[in-house]
């Protein structure tokens, strides 16, 4: 199959997320900084990375795999901001701000997995 990831919409909007993420994780606590601060981030870069490599993959089946992982990443992330907007890392517009582009990647990725069935 081999796309040109950077072509995919899923992977631009991902992408813009990942950036949004880390100049929200750059405000965290110094202490977290081994804990919820990267773990966040590596549950953020595993979404385009996931899709970036899945493109790369010969047969829908394969690529299709890497999107249920980049799902499973995105959900990881919401509960890890979960845990930062209680713990007050993030105000609450940020968190939503957040929360709407994850959605629109959620989205973006199961009409991608659509597409790939």
């Amino acid at each position: 199959m081999s796309l040109k990831f950077e072509n995919l919409i899923a992977w631009q909007k991902s992408k813009e997320l990942a950036i949004t993420v880390y100049s929200a994780t750059d405000n965290y606590p110094r202490e977290e900084l081994y804990a919820i601060t990267s773990q966040t981030n590596r549950a953020v870069i595993s979404i385009m990375s996931n899709i970036a490599e899945g493109s790369s993959r010969r047969s829908n089946k394969d690529f299709y795999r890497f999107i249920e992982i980049a799902i499973g990443s995105a959900f990881e992330l919401e509960s890890l901001l979960i845990v930062a907007h209680e713990r007050k890392y993030i105000a609450s517009k940020e968190k939503e701000r957040l929360d709407k582009i994850i959605s629109e990647v959620e989205k973006l990725l199961n009409g991608l997995m659509r597409k790939l069935k």
